[in-house]
């Protein structure tokens, strides 16, 4: 396959609530991904502006997003799979490349949740799931997650507090990224207090919703190294799905469609986990980054606690993920989502991800899910 690269990446900070529109919101990401880049608006030839639209009042975002960026004529794109959509876009943004359609190609994620209320964005993320079998039953994320959560303790002994040390190492480094909603440290006692939000999760247990924006361009191999000193190649993409509907899964201890992906990505990179340096996955709730670890092949089934409790996922582990907080930290904007993770391991890879540095990175890996497991994007990266 043709080699495609990252060549600029930007984000907004993630806000509980950012005060402008959603053009404005999307020109923070697209502004800090051309700022020193010596990239310019016109170097970009097609842009897949991803979210999630039931959270839009704009009907069309894709379209108003390009004008208001200076995008214009070149063609736009509108891409959508949840909590992935701007991986997904990502994906597709390497296809319009390898098939030599486009050279420079823009993924713009956006999210602008505070544009609803809280009961109306619930209702909306139970709209996730099969709106004519479970949705009107009041199924809600973090039900969902709470089966899965189950699931894993009853088949391998995992419990309340394994869950905690998951939050307590994203607060360690939430603290430090100046992007995320949540920068204040936590104690084990504060995240064990009992105030359950779907038994067994409790409130620590559950990301935020956030508004925020992420932006990531890609080109060409010739193009990559015209535009940029050190591109970050794609090296391997994955993609799944699952049932939609609960009661087509076979476990709840695991997401089968990211184990799909994952197996998918390490093929095309030629690599296997043991070779990944450093790790974004997607940990909505606790129990999604101790799923993540083992449906990644980084620790055997129902051994992912080990992990944690050992410390091998902090920066200085065998495992460095979520070094920058992950979702628990970082708040979760459902569009901007993937791309801010992809800007992270692209930032590690080029050594310059600042105090989360994790040293000598060389191969990096985002897991990205959107739903409950129906939809997995695993995408891995190197740099030469």
């Amino acid at each position: 396959m043709p080699k495609v690269g990252v060549i600029a990446v930007g984000q907004s900070a993630f806000v509980r609530s950012y005060p402008g529109s959603i053009r404005e919101l999307a020109f923070e990401a697209f502004r800090d991904a051309l700022s020193g880049s010596g990239i310019k608006a016109n170097d970009i030839e097609a842009s897949l502006i991803c979210s999630a639209p039931e959270y839009d009042k704009q009907r069309t975002p894709a379209g108003l997003v390009a004008e208001y960026l200076g995008l214009n004529p070149q063609p736009t794109f509108y891409v959508e799979s949840v909590c992935s959509s701007s991986s997904s876009g990502l994906r597709t943004a390497y296809a319009l490349i390898a098939s030599g359609l486009h050279e420079v190609v823009m993924v713009l994620g956006f999210q602008k949740m505070s544009e609803i209320s809280s009961a109306e964005s619930q209702e909306r993320m139970g709209r996730g799931a099969d709106i004519q079998w479970e949705a009107p039953f009041g199924t809600m994320m973090p039900a969902y997650y709470a089966m899965h959560a189950r699931g894993h303790f009853t088949k391998y002994g995992t419990t309340e507090e394994d869950l905690a040390l998951i939050r307590l190492k994203s607060s360690t480094y939430g603290v430090i990224n100046e992007k995320a909603v949540f920068r204040k440290s936590l104690t084990l006692d504060k995240i064990m207090e009992p105030k359950y939000i779907a038994t067994p999760l409790k409130m620590m247990d559950c990301c935020a919703n956030a508004d925020g924006s992420s932006c990531i361009i890609l080109a060409s191999e010739e193009r990559a190294k015209d535009l940029c000193k050190k591109p970050v190649w794609v090296k391997g993409l994955g993609m799944a799905t699952a049932p939609i509907n609960m009661a087509g899964r076979d476990t709840f201890s695991g997401l089968k469609c990211a184990q799909l992906a994952a197996k998918k990505a390490y093929e095309m990179a030629g690599v296997g986990p043991k070779e990944i340096d450093v790790a974004e996955v997607h940990d909505c709730f606790t129990i999604a980054e101790m799923m993540a670890y083992e449906d990644l092949g980084f620790a055997e089934p129902g051994q992912g606690k080990e992990l944690i409790r050992n410390k091998e996922t902090y920066k200085e582990g065998r495992i460095p993920v979520n070094v920058d907080g992950g979702l628990l930290s970082k708040g979760h904007p459902i569009g901007a989502t993937g791309g801010s993770q992809i800007r992270t391991i692209a930032l590690q890879l080029k050594g310059e991800a600042g105090e989360i540095q994790v040293p000598g990175a060389k191969i990096g890996l985002v897991h990205n899910i959107g739903g409950v497991g129906i939809y997995g994007n695993v995408t891995i990266f190197g740099v030469d």
